[in-house]
């Protein structure tokens, strides 16, 4: 394992196992070859190869990011650029509407929204949508042809992206287009990190957030956040429309999960809101088997974006978090939900939630 790596594992007070170390060593190749000089090809003009990119997979919580985010940090290039999933498509689709008139859309799309970077680290890489899997696969493969090099981190191999068997043979060409073009890397068997360190982590950002849950019979307990008050509802504005907060008080937005996750908002939408308010409560969290597969998924995309922003969360439950994010038909990135959302202290005494009152 490289120096950039043992240094970083020493400031954050962590010892490796063995396959982290394994992973280290590519990203240490993939690094030092970056900072060789790799070349970009343009428009299918190739200038000289690139540096062949890495497809990081694996189960939560085992320091996929960590790993990425200590080489993306020490990796010694200035065009280099980190996007997470989510945020990448909110520019993309932006920058594909200014350019919808024009022929090559998503070409110049993409141009404007990488400019002259070699190195583009995805976070979170993951398509369970099929419109997106199709705007993914001409991205993945624009960004190919211009000879950028790519880091992806997933939960899920590439043959598991588009996981429903309606629709992912329309993603099996860019499958084969990633694992032909980076090098398929895993890191699965092992403890979830994230969830085992949570209680020692300095807490701050969305590690310093809360999770209370209502228990029968429960009234409001000190350190509770003041519920809101009805004269405190705003409609907020989002990427297309509004969505009504219970309250908003400075930099701190408190939503219902009902009017955040039941109603068709979208990850933009989060994203919108995440750039006005650092603070958010977000009350009202059901069992998610009992708030349909459409609402979970919203709720999943919301801690994706949340956690990503580093903005500090309360969420108030209606039972413990265990039995809130347990059960049949829930997304397949529920594991990756609970993982993060064990993060937040979670408070031994129940809390009032406003909806109960």
């Amino acid at each position: 394992m490289s120096e950039r790596f043992e240094q970083a594992a020493r400031r954050d007070g962590l010892v490796l196992d063995a396959g982290q170390r394994a992973v280290a060593a590519r990203l240490t190749e993939l690094g030092e070859a970056l900072e060789r000089g790799g070349r970009r090809r343009w428009f299918g003009r190739a200038a000289a190869e690139p540096v062949r990119g890495v497809y990081l997979w694996g189960s939560v919580g085992r320091g996929k990011s960590w790993l990425s985010d200590t080489l993306f940090a020490t990796v010694r290039i200035e065009e280099k650029r980190r996007l997470h999933f989510h945020e990448f498509f909110r520019q993309f689709h932006a920058a594909y509407a200014r350019h919808k008139d024009e022929s090559r859309a998503g070409e110049l799309a993409v141009a404007e929204l990488i400019g002259d970077c070699r190195f583009l680290y995805f976070d979170e890489f993951h398509v369970h949508d099929a419109g997106d899997a199709m705007l993914m696969g001409r991205v993945v493969g624009t960004l190919l042809e211009r000879g950028t090099t790519l880091l992806a981190t997933s939960n899920y191999p590439p043959s598991g992206l588009l996981p429903n068997p309606v629709f992912h043979p329309l993603f099996e060409p860019t499958i084969a287009l990633l694992e032909r073009s980076l090098d398929v890397v895993g890191l699965t068997d092992g403890p979830d990190y994230r969830a085992a360190g949570a209680s020692s982590r300095a807490r701050t950002g969305f590690a310093g957030g809360r999770y209370l849950w209502h228990a029968d019979g429960a009234e409001e307990t000190e350190g509770s956040p003041t519920p809101p008050l009805p004269q405190e509802r705003r409609a907020v504005p989002v990427a297309h429309g509004t969505v009504e907060a219970l309250a908003v008080r400075d930099d701190l937005v408190w939503f219902d999960f009902t009017e955040l996750c039941d109603r068709p908002n979208s990850t933009i939408d989060y994203l919108a809101l995440t750039d006005a308010h650092r603070r958010w409560v977000v009350s009202g969290l059901p069992r998610l088997t009992e708030a349909g597969r459409d609402a979970a998924q919203r709720f999943a995309n919301l801690v994706d974006v949340l956690c990503d922003r580093d903005v500090e969360l309360t969420l108030i439950g209606r039972t413990s978090l265990a039995d809130a994010l347990t059960g049949e038909g829930l997304p397949t990135d529920i594991d990756r939900t609970a993982s993060r959302l064990s993060l937040l202290a979670q408070e031994p005494t129940p809390a009032a939630d406003p909806a109960s009152r």
